[in-house]
């Protein structure tokens, strides 16, 4: 697998990002892996909260160079990315994974032994296929910055403690892939399978990966579905990706999740 060369050493000696084209404020790179350091850095995150308009000055700039902007929890009890645990070395590439056989796989783990066939309807046990893709109501990188300013300002936000970070990957999809992030680790071990499923999204729904916590991912989506029965099969797509953000209290059923998709711009999952 050819990679991409990673800018981030170059800021251990100008934390500016001057020579990339950037202006950078104080910031840390992170190598901190569950394994020891990694032989690069995996990112590099602001040191103070990110604000409205953050993704939009630092975001864009980066993404030229090579890096993408994705915002992290740094607060709270679970520490920051150096604290999560990455595992960059047991990620495999997105590339090499088939989005809908990643699905139909999780699909048949979870519906196998029948418990949920109330929940799933109007689906059963068989895959359904992937959900068709859905027009563009927004340009996805402007819609990614809405969302992300969405987040910082939210009293209630699931990224408590948003930092703006930065990512040397080839498309949003990878970020998870490229950190190593373990968040799905009780479900997924090789997060570059749902790192495949995204990349899917972005084709189909234009979706960004604007924010991760420990075990949280939000995405934003550009091309939402626009009617019940194309968020029901998106919705199918949900639960074998993430059941635990599907079957809530609040939507305790794949049609009562649905109508929540619609129109839709973004995407919120957690992995127990």
């Amino acid at each position: 697998m050819a990679t991409l060369p990673n800018p981030l050493p170059k800021l251990a000696t100008d934390p500016s990002g001057r020579s990339l084209g950037l202006q950078l404020p104080p910031g840390r790179l992170v190598d901190t892996t569950d394994d020891g350091a990694w032989h690069e850095p995996l990112l590099w995150h602001a040191e103070k909260p990110a604000a409205p308009g953050t993704w939009k000055a630092l975001g864009a700039p980066g993404a030229r160079t090579g890096l993408l902007p994705v915002l992290v929890d740094a607060g709270g009890s679970d520490g920051g990315p150096e604290d999560w645990g990455l595992l960059p070395g047991e990620s495999s590439y997105p590339g090499d994974h088939d989005a809908e056989e990643v699905l139909a796989e999780y699909w048949e783990e979870e519906t196998e032994d029948g418990e949920s066939a109330e929940e799933i309807e109007p689906f059963g046990e068989e895959w359904p296929g992937l959900a068709p893709a859905a027009p563009l109501s927004a340009d996805p990188d402007t819609r990614a910055a809405q969302v992300a300013d969405t987040l910082v300002c939210a009293a209630d936000s699931v990224v408590a403690q948003a930092r703006l970070a930065l990512v040397p990957a080839r498309r949003s999809a990878d970020i998870p892939a490229a950190i190593g992030w373990t968040g799905p680790v009780n479900y997924e071990g090789d997060v570059a399978r749902i790192c495949a499923v995204l990349r899917s999204w972005e084709d189909r729904f234009g979706i960004r990966v604007v924010a991760l916590g420990l075990d949280t991912l939000v995405v934003s989506v550009a091309a939402p579905p626009t009617a019940q029965e194309d968020a029901e099969a998106v919705a199918a797509e949900h639960f074998a990706f993430c059941p635990d953000s599907v079957l809530q209290d609040e939507q305790d059923t794949l049609r009562a999740y649905a109508k929540t998709l619609v129109g839709a711009h973004s995407w919120t999952f957690w992995w127990d």
